[in-house]
Parts: C-alpha cells; structure tokens; sequence
C-alpha cells in the first residue's frame, strides 16, 4: 500500500528513499539505507526483515538480481512482496509478488526504481518517473520529493498518506537526510504525510551542508547564526 522511489545519485554517489503509505511509520519498516553498498525498500505486505537481509547480501558483493534470487528462495512470502532494490553502482532489481494488490507494479532506469502496490490510478508510477527524469540536475533530495509529490498528486496510495519519508546516505554510516512524518490524520483540507515532508524538507535544506562538517568541527558556531552567515533567518 505504499509508492517509492529507490535511487541513486550518477555524480555524488548518494542513496535515497522517498516514499509514502496510508498505514503509519513506513520510514521505520520499508526503506534500508547503507552508504557506498545499496537502498532497499521492502513493502505490499512488508517483513522488514527483509530489508537488513538485502543489505547485507549486498555488502557480501552480490548483485541485486542475485539478492532478489535469494530472498525469493528463502522467503515464504514472496508472492506478497514488493521489493526495490538499488546498489552502490547504480544497477536495480524489482520484485512485485502476484499478491500485491492492483493497481501495482515497478519502472525502472539507470539507477532508480519507481514502485508501489494499491495506488489509486495507473498514472502514480509513470508521473513518479517523469518527475525523474525531468529534476535531473537538482538537489538529489529535492528530486525525490518532486517524484513522491507527483505519486501523489496522481492519486498515490488508494487509502491515502498518513505517512511518508525521505532518506539519503552519502558516505557516512549514518544518513545526511532522515526526515519521517509517521502519522498525518486524514482530515478534509488538512495536510497529508507528503505535505509535512515537504515542509520539513524545506526548512532542513539549508542545513545539510552544516551537518555534514558539524560532527567533523565541533567548534563551529550554531546552526541558526550558521544561516545567518548564509543570508537566510530560519523561521518556524
């Protein structure tokens, strides 16, 4: 019941999830992130187990087609799965089980693999991939919210977005963006899931040039005078 993007970054190397459902937390069950190995994320009738396994496999040097093999062998619940999966070179496998409800399915390019199960028209993932497509050149986090926005504007999740997320690694072992909206009631006129992202996200950007060095220079001044040096004045 979720619409991802699982991506990879051709100049910088980064890797990133956006992605957003109707039930809640999906930043915490879906999306596996490990920087210079791969991105998972595991949905439909998810197992999160599935997704440290897949990393892992990945870590071991294995392609992601022969990790899909793999978790297809072992898994008796494959057929209900969606699974995504983008490696440190760029090179993607997708697995949407026969279970997974319609409408379903996964495109997929260098680098990137657009996915989702119970969307709510046959529009979400080829909108989902021109969006793609047409961002090339932005901020690599701004591109996924532009793809996860327009899954969403073409109808996303059946049931709606009451969660969503956006995660990317760079070479740290930690992510330089880990924004999670894990619960949006559903109320006519209110903001759902993607909007709090993208309100979060916008206020966060910023900021990611600042944490990058911050851990490395703990003596650098605070972050609110750090924008100021930048010319921007943070407001709530």
């Amino acid at each position: 019941m979720t619409f991802t993007i699982v991506a990879r970054d051709e100049e910088q190397g980064l890797l990133g999830i956006a992605q957003s459902t109707n039930p809640l937390s999906v930043g915490a069950r879906c999306p596996f992130i490990r920087a210079n190995v791969g991105a998972v994320s595991t949905q439909a009738y998810t197992d999160p187990g599935l997704g440290p396994l897949a990393i892992e496999l990945l870590e071991l040097g294995y392609s992601p087609e022969k990790v899909m093999a793999e978790i297809g062998e072992s898994d008796p619940g494959f057929a209900y799965r969606q699974i995504g999966i983008v490696d440190r070179h760029g090179r993607v496998a997708v697995h949407t089980g026969a279970e997974a409800k319609e409408h379903k399915g996964a495109l997929t390019g260098p680098g990137y693999v657009v996915m989702g199960n119970l969307l709510a028209s046959d529009r979400v993932l080829p909108d989902m991939e021109k969006a793609w497509r047409d961002s090339s050149g932005e901020l690599f986090e701004e591109r996924l919210m532009r793809v996860v926005t327009a899954g969403r504007d073409a109808g996303g999740d059946a049931g709606g977005h009451r969660s969503s997320c956006l995660i990317v690694y760079d070479t740290e072992r930690y992510g330089r963006t880990d924004l999670r909206v894990d619960f949006a009631p559903k109320r006519p006129g209110a903001p759902d899931a993607i909007d709090l992202l993208r309100q979060a996200f916008d206020h966060y950007k910023p900021m990611i040039p600042y944490y990058k060095v911050r851990p490395h220079n703990p003596s650098m001044i605070g972050w609110i005078d750090w924008l100021k040096t930048k010319g921007i004045e943070f407001r709530d």
